[in-house]
């Protein structure tokens, strides 16, 4: 089978690229050991920034590892009820994930789910920690679109751009080649090719753009959870657009309508509108808040006021009362040395005619008898 894949439009050939490698004679591919990868990276720059932020590292690890586990999970079973056909007779295929088929969608709703109970149990905010985790994810993401690289799959539709990227007819599944691929078919070097559109790519370069978007309004948020929600709106956007040029396509029983599709636009519409009607509520709950401060600062200025007038009051009755004491002070000690003088002088006078009296009543005594 030819492992290599051209970009003619970059003039570019890559004459070997491998989906898988053995290590002691066990296989590896190449797109888990990117998921690895990406997953690690982005439990790494969560721990990081909850330790920046002055959060429990430990709490965001603990999560990290349950919602992997639970999105795992939900990734296979989402898949496997949209594909219940490839299982019916082999239910224990089921277990066998190496083979592939999971469903990102079916892998956040997993995800969610577990870090939803993680966090009821040990009593922290879901919505504060998503905002935190779902950067991790999107790490994750940029860095494990490119396992598809490798495996030759989620490419779009034929075009002839100077991203386009051509493929050996025998290297993809059959299923995903289109009408047109057909008729477009390419001939290199005696080999099929087949051109289309390296969706990967333009996935991986839409998580980054989002990641950066996110990382500059996390220290503006107005409410907890607005960046996991915009986080689901601005992925669903961009995976709506993809989604639409994919040839890989699971689709609703009995329709031709795809899945991804579906939930993309409405984790889009959704979350838009929710962040848009959160913000404007969170915005006039701040103006009330704003305004009733402003009443309790104006009614603590007024108290304030009326304090400073009562105590003032009370001083001045304080000094008043005071001064109208020394002055009744002053009038008593006045009346005071009035009397002391008049007693004085009344004093004198009657000490001044007790001598004849004295001389009248000697005379009396002698027999009323004047002196020879």
């Amino acid at each position: 089978m030819d492992m290599s894949i051209r970009f003619p439009g970059l003039n570019l050939v890559l004459d070997h690229v491998p989906r898988s490698f053995e290590i002691f004679g066990f296989e590896i591919t190449i797109y888990g050991v990117l998921i690895a990868i990406g997953m690690l990276l982005g439990i790494f720059f969560v721990v990081l920034e909850a330790r920046r932020n002055h959060e429990d590292p430990d709490a965001y690890l603990d999560l990290a590892i349950i919602t992997l586990l639970s999105g795992v999970a939900g990734a296979r079973l989402l898949y496997a009820a949209f594909s219940w056909s490839l299982y019916k007779n082999d239910p224990g295929q089921l277990l066998n994930i190496r083979s592939g088929g999971l469903m990102f969608y079916g892998g956040l709703l997993g995800g969610v789910l577990g870090g939803a109970v993680y966090c009821r149990i040990r009593k922290k905010s879901f919505w504060q920690m998503a905002d935190l985790a779902c950067m991790g994810l999107l790490i994750g993401q940029i860095i494990g679109k490119w396992g598809s690289f490798f495996n030759r799959e989620s490419f779009g539709e034929y075009a002839d751009n100077i991203f386009s990227m051509q493929l050996p007819l025998t290297a993809v599944r059959a299923g995903e080649v289109t009408t047109a691929m057909r008729e477009k078919l390419q001939t290199v070097d005696g080999g099929t090719w087949i051109l289309v559109q390296p969706l990967f790519f333009y996935e991986s370069l839409w998580c980054l753009l989002v990641l950066l978007v996110l990382m500059m309004l996390l220290r503006k948020k107005v409410f907890q959870g607005e960046i996991f929600l915009r986080y689901l709106a601005g992925y669903g956007l961009g995976r709506a657009v993809i989604q639409w040029f994919r040839t890989d396509k699971i689709l609703f029983p009995g329709t031709g309508v795809d899945v991804s599709l579906v939930i993309s636009v409405i984790l889009f519409v959704l979350c838009t509108v929710v962040v848009a009607v959160k913000r404007v509520m969170s915005r006039k709950r701040a103006k009330v808040r704003m305004r009733r401060i402003e009443k309790d600062q104006q009614a603590e200025k007024e108290a304030e006021q009326q304090r400073e007038n009562v105590a003032e009051n009370l001083e001045t009755e304080t000094v008043q009362g005071e001064k109208n004491g020394s002055e009744r002070d002053t009038e008593e000690r006045g009346s005071s040395s009035e009397s002391v003088t008049f007693a004085a002088a009344a004093g004198g006078t009657e000490e001044a005619g007790q001598p004849d009296q004295e001389q009248e009543r000697s005379s009396e005594e002698s027999g009323g008898q004047p002196k020879s």
